[in-house]
């Protein structure tokens, strides 16, 4: 089981655009186009499989939104910020 971040640790780990909603940390990710956020979506779904961390996402016109946490550990796990390091450098 992964190991939960403490405040500081989330905040020092957490990249750029991300926000902390509670145990969940969230992105939305801006497209001009319907089609360009779901080829993001299969993307995103290609890594979160590699890493077998698996988020909710909510696809919208012109933008997806990505909420990351780590069920099993109750919360926010380096598994987490990692895998949304990943996402922000496959947008």
């Amino acid at each position: 089981m992964s190991t939960l971040l403490s405040d500081e640790e989330i905040e020092t780990a957490l990249p750029p655009e991300w926000e902390r909603d509670g145990d969940e940390i969230v992105r939305v990710f801006d497209f001009d186009a319907y089609l360009s956020g779901v080829e993001f979506v299969s993307t995103v779904g290609e890594i979160a499989e590699d890493a077998f961390h698996h988020p909710e996402i909510s696809l919208r016109y012109g933008e997806v939104e990505i909420r990351l946490t780590t069920h099993d550990a109750g919360g926010i796990t380096e598994n987490d910020t990692d895998l949304a390091a990943r996402f922000d450098e496959a947008y």
